[in-house]
């Protein structure tokens, strides 16, 4: 054995039997489960976070099959390779009947001429592939091979499935062989700190041992442990979940879970001035004339940020996400946008009135230019009946409706009373 070897590089599971967690995806009675311990397996994409399982699974299908398995990674390799194993592919399966599975780590790193040069022998079913990802793979990985594979979506480890890995690395005689003695709380310790992640949390074990001995109790990991390996990639699918996270609870009007989740942000690395681009136009999407202000503020918020930086500046940030997150809602402007422009796309031409029109010489005048133009601001009210549409516009008047939540309420009222006088 050679224990010079990282810990998770030794006990990578190589049986079903010895994996833990992907109940869904991999307990007793699945599909897949089925399909390996059966060999008849057919194209697969692995896709979740680091340390979730994904090669493992590949390595326990190499075992498992009778089937040829070449493994490549798709950031040394280049389509030359690719058509070098689909072609010794070709030959295993017409000269010895077998089939091979080609295990690609990492595939979202194939471009998408390295991707199509795959696509004709998973059709034909010469080659078998397992691709893995942490990227989502209906973004990363082209459409067709998603179409020629089941995607299985791995997600992070419980605590429980950590303290089970953890308990097999101190028993199994790969690992300590049964040595060292790890109090339970330390291993829960452990685990919470590794966010679902197998890899991170065996690490964390052997430095604990490295560092304390055999002997560890909570507090000795809590020393050694100091900082929560967060799991997030700034320009990966926890970015995008987690924003998505920020904005829906923002919207949901829970200003303690949205702080959570702009904290975590923070807290991983993500740059500020992202978070406040993303609440300035919630402040519009999300917000609008239901609270006039929200705006105002993130812009006002932003501007002292920036005029302090960090850490301080975090003042600012947590001043704009739980005023957002307590203002009154309404997508009235939002949907107003988008009826207006479908109106637009709707209609074969927008002819501007004559009588609105620009008359800045007087020949224009004589054509009908801004004749019988009516200034508001000389009627009473500065409200006048004047129909404001292109000529001849046969789509719908009605664009903007202001919710009956926060300012909005005025603003419905008022426009309820303008709209008679201007449109009779």
């Amino acid at each position: 054995m050679d224990t010079s070897a990282p810990l998770a590089f030794r006990l990578r599971p190589l049986t079903l039997s010895d994996f833990f967690g992907q109940e869904e995806i991999v307990g007793e009675g699945t599909p897949l489960r089925k399909a390996i311990e059966q060999d008849v397996l057919s194209s697969v994409i692995f896709a979740g976070p680091p340390g979730t399982g994904k090669t493992t699974l590949a390595k326990i299908i190499a075992e498992a099959t009778k089937a040829e398995f070449i493994q490549l990674n798709a950031v040394t390799s280049g389509v030359k390779d690719i058509k070098e194993v689909c072609a010794k592919a070709d030959q295993v399966k017409k000269s010895l009947k077998q089939r091979t599975v080609l295990f690609i780590d990492e595939i979202h790193r194939f471009n998408k001429g390295q991707q199509d040069a795959l696509l004709p022998s998973v059709e034909s079913g010469t080659v078998i592939l397992i691709g893995a990802t942490t990227e989502n793979p209906y973004f990363s990985v082209n459409s067709a091979l998603i179409s020629r594979s089941q995607v299985y979506l791995l997600k992070p480890l419980t605590v429980l499935d950590l303290v089970a890995i953890l308990e097999r690395a101190i028993d199994h005689p790969k690992g300590y062989n049964g040595k060292p003695k790890v109090h339970p709380d330390a291993l829960t310790k452990i685990a919470e700190m590794a966010n679902g992640d197998a890899r991170i949390a065996l690490n964390m074990l052997e430095l604990s041992i490295l560092m304390i001995g055999t002997k560890i109790t909570r507090e000795d990991a809590e020393k050694v442990l100091k900082q929560r390996a967060y799991r997030y990639d700034k320009k990966g699918e926890d970015h995008y979940d987690t924003i998505s996270a920020f904005i829906k609870t923002m919207r949901g009007s829970d200003p303690d879970a949205a702080l959570l989740w702009m904290f975590k942000m923070l807290a991983s690395g993500e740059e500020p001035r992202f978070l406040f681009r993303r609440m300035a136009i919630f402040a519009s999407e999300d917000i609008g004339n239901a609270d006039p202000r929200a705006l105002q503020i993130v812009v006002s918020a932003w501007q002292a940020f920036e005029m302090v930086g960090l850490p301080e500046g975090e003042f600012f940030l947590a001043h704009a996400c739980v005023y957002l997150s307590q203002a009154p809602k309404s997508n009235a402007v939002t949907r107003a946008m988008g009826a207006a422009r479908s109106a637009v796309s709707q209609s074969p031409s927008l002819e501007v009135p004559y009588h609105i029109r620009n008359a800045p010489v007087k020949a224009m005048k004589q054509h009908g230019y801004n004749v019988g133009y009516q200034y508001p601001h000389s009627k009473e009210g500065a409200v006048v009946s004047e129909d404001y549409f292109p000529i001849n516009y046969k789509g719908s008047k009605e664009f903007y409706t202001p919710s009956d939540r926060g300012f909005e309420v005025e603003v419905r009222e008022r426009l309820k009373k303008t709209k008679e006088i201007v449109r009779g």
